[in-house]
């Protein structure tokens, strides 16, 4: 007992035990505030904005112009935890982005929605975490325990979206600021005759995210959506009734991906009347195991190392999988 109070002293001395304290109070007052921010941003001003907006939307159809063209499909990126803006995703994620948007060239890709903010902003285009972003974006040594503050900070929002007390507001936000996207990059019609494929792509918690936002999204536009995840972190709730299908890839060295698994009652096995049971049961949800894929990094779904006895990247296998899966057949 003696030894390991002298320990705990020493680092005080030493100030690691001092930061670490302070990291800890600061994610439990973030995870306490996460939803009273997100209600607090609802209730001033951001109802109306979103009403707004909606209705410019969503609902004043324009006359489309001559030789405007509705593409087949929409690819909509949503990152992991780990990223703190969208327009700065990692190196991988944007070859991945590139490679695809090449071999699908009839449907429009979309990076600009950052799935932990409702009001979809980047992280330092939030005063309060600004500066911690600007110490993280060149962090050396123990400053880089900045990046894991932050990233703490987009795990509340997946809880936020998971909750279902505060879901609805941010999930319905992150619905139209994905229709928002869309709508720049190619308008789509809410009303469209024949209905559009909508492919929500989210790594991390980007897939709980892309999945609560699947119902909003289903009843404004006229689409089919596929989720695609990768090692997501999701609760067997929100977005399985609605989603015409979900992929799950799983990776060997992923152990993160199992903690949605663990944590969610509703993705338990005998939770049989579950969205997420049903729609397994039904073959609409298919988990695959994608390789020696860890959570994120080199070795992550779109590592850039090349994995040990094969000529290609973790890159390479994740992109290959996925060119495999029928929904693209579908749109040839």
């Amino acid at each position: 007992m003696s030894n390991l109070l002298r320990k705990l002293l020493q680092g005080f001395q030493n100030g690691w035990l001092g930061l670490l304290s302070f990291s800890a109070i600061l994610i439990l007052l973030w995870g306490t505030l996460a939803p009273v921010g997100t209600m607090v941003w609802w209730l001033d001003g951001g109802a109306e904005d979103f009403e707004e907006r909606a209705r410019r939307i969503l609902f004043e159809d324009e006359p489309a112009a001559e030789n405007a063209t509705i593409p087949l499909c929409y690819i909509v990126f949503l990152t992991g935890v780990g990223d703190f803006s969208a327009d700065e995703l990692a190196s991988g994620e944007e070859i991945f982005l590139d490679r695809l948007e090449q071999a699908q060239p009839d449907c429009v890709m979309v990076r600009d929605v950052f799935p932990y903010s409702a009001a979809n902003q980047n992280i330092g285009g939030q005063e309060i975490f600004a500066f911690l972003w600007d110490i993280a974006e060149d962090a050396d040594g123990w400053l880089e325990a900045t990046r894991y503050l932050l990233q703490f900070r987009n795990l509340w929002r997946l809880a936020i979206s998971a909750d279902d007390r505060y879901g609805q507001v941010y999930n319905r936000a992150i619905a139209l600021s994905i229709v928002e996207q869309m709508n720049q990059q190619n308008p789509v019609p809410p009303n469209a005759d024949e209905p559009i494929q909508l492919i929500l792509m989210g790594t991390s918690g980007g897939a709980q995210v892309g999945l609560a936002a699947v119902p909003y999204l289903n009843n404004w536009l006229n689409v089919d959506i596929t989720v695609l995840s990768f090692g997501g972190v999701f609760d067997g709730q929100d977005g399985f009734d609605a989603a015409d299908r979900v992929y799950h890839f799983r990776g060997e060295e992923d152990w993160v991906e199992n903690i949605g698994g663990i944590v969610f009652p509703s993705r338990w096995a005998w939770t049989f009347r579950s969205p997420f049971n049903r729609a397994r049961n039904e073959g609409r949800y298919i988990a695959i195991i994608s390789g020696p894929h860890e959570h994120d990094g080199d070795r992550g779904y779109f590592g850039e190392a090349a994995i040990e006895g094969k000529e290609k990247t973790y890159l390479d296998l994740m992109f290959e999988q996925v060119m495999e899966l029928p929904l693209w057949q579908e749109e040839t």
